[in-house]
């Protein structure tokens, strides 16, 4: 219900943006707009105006131990964030990360009950966004949070870009075999 209002209002808003900005008669001077209540304000105090922070690349990490509701809630946020118009650079799942847990009968070391989980990673790759509209979207992502899930923001790194590629040990086993027997035709040619 609430997400339903949230979604209206946003598209009210975009299509009320562009019949408000053909009503108002607006000159450019060096790059930024002027309206008719800045009819009197001399250029130098409208040029002097702060620039809008944007954020460069930002990654929505989002963690949790059941992938479809965790998949769900990104293609959720997937769809709000093109809604405000945040451009979605791309999206992605990392390999499931497997955590075993031991629970202890009281006063004691013995494993009462042992418990193997996965817990699941979906990211949402966000460029170009500006402070007022990040602020707008962590909003809604907390609001939209499923229970067991947690959100995190931060910038992004070329390590969150090796994480989510599974490593193919077959391939890998072979590499070392053939390095075993003396390595490839070529090499051995190198080696003459």
């Amino acid at each position: 219900m609430f997400c339903r209002k949230i979604m209206n209002v946003i598209k009210l808003q975009q299509s009320l943006k562009p019949m408000a900005m053909h009503k108002l008669s607006m000159p450019v001077v060096q790059n930024q707009h002027r309206f008719k209540s800045d009819l009197y304000e001399p250029d130098y105090l409208i040029s002097m105006e702060p620039d809008e922070p944007v954020y460069d690349c930002l990654n929505l990490q989002l963690k949790g131990y059941d992938f479809a509701l965790l998949e769900a809630y990104q293609s959720q946020l997937h769809k709000y964030a093109e809604v405000m118009g945040i451009q979605v650079d791309e999206c992605w799942a990392t390999p499931a990360q497997k955590i075993k847990v031991q629970r202890f009968k009281p006063g004691g070391t013995a494993v009462d009950a042992e418990y193997n989980l996965n817990i699941y990673e979906r990211n949402v790759q966000v460029t170009d966004v500006p402070a007022w509209a990040l602020g707008t979207l962590l909003r809604v992502a907390r609001a939209l949070l499923p229970e067991g899930c947690t959100l995190r923001v931060h910038d992004h790194e070329i390590a969150h870009e090796e994480i989510r590629y599974v490593p193919d040990n077959q391939l890998i086993e072979l590499k070392q075999q053939l390095q075993d027997m003396g390595g490839s035709r070529a090499d051995r040619k190198k080696r003459k």
